[in-house]
């Protein structure tokens, strides 16, 4: 999956991805409404403000439709001493981040880099970040948890094999009740990324909006899991995956119960609720698409938003500036 998506010559992120939207091979929400736009930039100004920093930071931003949208709905005596900070890895992406932003914003490639550049103190938000890591996949059997690995053959046929039992990562999804058979996923790339850049997070809050749910509802009715692909907006499930790498979205939904507990050393949650209750105040109801992001039977519920705050024994630690 890695390579898949991010290889620097044949990855879908790095080479093929040609947008999102309609001409695209995926839709995200605020594609369709500007209704999370404005949610976020009030979130954002109330963060700012409590922070009492200028840095804002978005990871994987896209086309850049989304910050322009959030630096635009900004109070407009924030907006102009806002410092927007733009974190990519995706050349194709950037090109057009950087056409629609122009000299609005600062580009990264890491976060590591951007909080450098922040001396520490940012709000930070991402949309549909998570879902986008490397997952590992496990299925449960008899003899316990095993991993699956992919092989292909010469004809470019891809082949799964389960491994040998071995050590687990931390994954709250584990110490649920599965049946036998089940397949679930874990974001242990994106583990491993938090824990290189938020202990240097001083100051701030962070948002992460994506689809997915708690470990006890994520798998309810799913038992194959929810690895899939996206190509020309179309969903493809199970050996289709496998059909178009490099040249194809792949995507997992994701445990916020896992983000939570990977961040808990340097960030505490202050809330975790359905996008349609962090949108429904700035939602226009003449919108059919802000309509369709609050039915409770759509996005607006498919899609949770992750409010933190670094903790609080860790930044009591850290010298005032």
């Amino acid at each position: 999956m890695d390579r898949a998506l991010h290889d620097p010559e044949h990855g879908y992120y790095a080479h093929r991805i040609a947008g999102i939207g309609r001409r695209g091979d995926f839709t995200t929400a605020p594609m369709l409404s500007v209704a999370p736009a404005r949610a976020i930039a009030a979130w954002a100004a109330g963060a700012l403000r409590d922070a009492g920093c200028r840095d804002l930071i978005e990871v994987g931003p896209g086309e850049g439709t989304l910050a322009a949208a959030v630096l635009g709905h900004l109070p407009w005596r924030l907006r102009w001493k806002t410092r927007l900070h733009l974190v990519e890895t995706s050349p194709v992406l950037t090109a057009l981040q950087q056409e629609r932003l122009g000299g609005r914003a600062r580009w990264h490639r890491d976060m590591r880099e951007a909080l450098a550049a922040c001396a520490g103190r940012a709000v930070i938000f991402s949309n549909e970040l998570v879902d986008a890591f490397p997952v590992r996949r496990f299925q449960n059997t008899a003899g316990g948890w095993r991993e699956l690995a992919v092989e292909f053959d010469a004809d470019h046929r891809a082949h799964e094999r389960l491994l040998p039992p071995a050590p687990l990562p931390p994954s709250s999804s584990f110490r649920q009740s599965h049946p036998p058979g089940q397949w679930i996923e874990v974001h242990d790339s994106y583990r491993e990324w938090l824990a290189t850049w938020l202990p240097a997070w001083q100051s701030g809050s962070l948002l992460t909006i994506d689809y997915g749910s708690t470990a006890a509802n994520l798998y309810h009715r799913r038992p194959r899991g929810t690895l899939r692909a996206y190509l020309f907006q179309q969903r493809l499930e199970g050996p289709a995956i496998y059909d178009n790498p490099g040249r194809q979205d792949l995507t997992a939904d994701v445990n916020f119960t896992d983000l939570a507990d990977w961040s808990a050393p340097w960030a505490a949650a202050a809330s975790l609720r359905p996008l349609r209750e962090f949108i429904h105040p700035f939602a226009d109801p003449a919108d059919p698409a802000a309509r369709a992001l609050l039915n409770p039977d759509g996005a607006g519920h498919a899609y949770l938003v992750l409010d933190q705050a670094p903790c609080t024994s860790v930044a009591s630690q850290r010298p005032r500036r």
